[in-house]
């Protein structure tokens, strides 16, 4: 069974007190009706689950009610298990279809007898519609395909070895050279299957690459169906603009074209179609800015952006035949940049940089990534040859007293961590200790 990191979330809010509602959001396919049933049958006595898109009956429990009492009563009808109040978890499936059971979610948590979580794809997309969302009664969590961490450990990765790998990230220091292999050959093997569940468990009964690139276009196709299922009037540029991101990726600047977007090229008409694959959680948008202050959406360019898949594994099934033996063998005459970025972007967002951005100035040069941690910009540069070293407008960047960057970081297939003044050279796969720090620190403010 593979472990992830939302059961960390999942066991908080079997331990809030306040016993709020959940709402797992995320793309299709990533896990989440897996996770949270194996949780309900685990800690509670009594685990019910209603999906709303294979269970038609599921739909009338919220329909025409006049009260919680209505609600419940529905529920114990259609439940094939006895509710035990104070030991029953209450499941809601594919949320998106039936929005009724997110605005009267809060009535159910202020009755009290039992728990509840909710889910749904496309719920990032959907909820903008629902009349009443509950604020203060319910938690959101979204959950990721798996990032690097829980692909080695589903591959059997033993803890201490992770463990080494902490510590090194932490102290700087290289990795043992024994290990920095090892996870050389994991993470090339994570480029080409990425981390869609379905697909890791694939590979770990098989090992089969074929099967692997079997379940991902399955996934893909899912994908395309959900943007003609779920948003009539947009669905053709939608599809267009899926279907455009690997060749977008493979250009040397990796940027989106407007006029291929949009019939006129207007950004206010295409803008609209980039927000609804973010919020379906099937691509990640990296953002232009050309001044790297915090914070950083104030120097955004709306009309440059790069675009990218929520998992390298799908991006690389859509390239050419073959393509997962040459990374697998380490083909040093192919350009692996557009898969090693979307790896970065996959592990950024997975890490809580919900925002990320890149920096390009004619003056400078380009900068793959941005992110704000704490209260500093990192710069953070993706090289997937040999030439680590050379980043001319990572240096000009981090050489600008204008700016006081702190730190930036270089990941490669290096294993030698090395500073070169601010700039720190990484092995590539030291991302999955990377994680987002929000400023901790009291903020108290009086006037006398």
């Amino acid at each position: 069974m593979l472990k992830r990191k939302i059961e960390t979330e999942l066991n908080h809010f079997y331990n809030d007190s306040s016993r709020k509602a959940l709402l797992l959001t995320g793309a299709r396919q990533v896990g989440k009706t897996f996770s949270v049933r194996e949780f309900g049958k685990s800690h509670y006595e009594s685990f019910v689950e209603f999906n709303f898109i294979k269970d038609k009956e599921a739909g009338n429990i919220f329909r025409n009610v006049s009260d919680e009492r209505d609600i419940l009563l529905r529920i114990s009808a259609l439940a094939k298990v006895r509710l035990i109040p104070g030991k029953t978890l209450i499941f809601f499936d594919e949320v998106q279809v039936c929005p009724e059971a997110v605005t009267f979610i809060k009535f159910l948590v202020e009755e009290g007898s039992y728990r509840y979580i909710l889910s749904g794809s496309l719920l990032g997309v959907e909820l903008k519609s629902i009349r009443s969302v509950p604020v203060g009664y319910m938690r959101e969590a979204q959950l990721f395909p798996l990032d690097f961490e829980e692909f080695i450990r589903a591959n059997g990765v033993d803890d201490a070895v992770i463990c080494h790998l902490r510590d090194a990230f932490e102290r700087r220091q290289s990795p043992d050279a024994v290990v920095h292999e090892k996870m050389l050959r994991y993470h090339l093997l994570y480029l080409v299957t990425g981390g869609m569940p379905a697909v890791v468990q694939k590979y770990i009964d098989t090992n089969d690459v074929q099967q692997v690139y079997g379940e991902q276009r399955a996934i893909v196709q899912e994908y395309r169906r959900d943007v003609t299922q779920y948003d009539e009037r947009l669905k053709m540029r939608l599809r267009y603009i899926y279907s455009l991101i690997p060749s977008e990726l493979n250009k040397h600047n990796k940027r989106f074209y407007l006029k291929k977007a949009s019939e006129r090229g207007r950004f206010d008409r295409a803008e609209a179609d980039f927000i609804w694959l973010k919020e379906a959680g099937i691509a990640i948008p990296v953002y232009n800015v050309d001044e790297p202050k915090i914070p950083l959406e104030l120097a955004r360019k709306s009309n440059l952006f790069k675009l990218f898949m929520n998992d390298v594994g799908l991006l690389c099934s859509l390239y050419m035949d073959g393509i997962q033996i040459k990374i697998l063998n380490g083909d040093t005459d192919m350009n692996f940049g557009a898969v090693y970025e979307n790896y970065v972007a996959q592990e950024l967002i997975a890490h809580g940089f919900e925002t990320i951005y890149y920096y390009n100035s004619k003056k400078r040069g380009e900068v793959d990534f941005l992110v704000e941690s704490g209260d500093a910009v990192l710069p953070i540069e993706a090289k997937s040859g040999k030439d680590f070293t050379l980043h001319a407008a990572l240096n000009n960047l981090m050489s600008e007293t204008e700016f006081d960057i702190p730190s930036a970081f270089v990941v490669s297939k290096s294993g030698k961590v090395e500073s070169q003044g601010k700039i720190i050279c990484l092995p590539i796969y030291f991302l999955m200790f990377l994680e987002h720090k929000a400023i901790t620190q009291p903020l108290i403010y009086r006037i006398e």
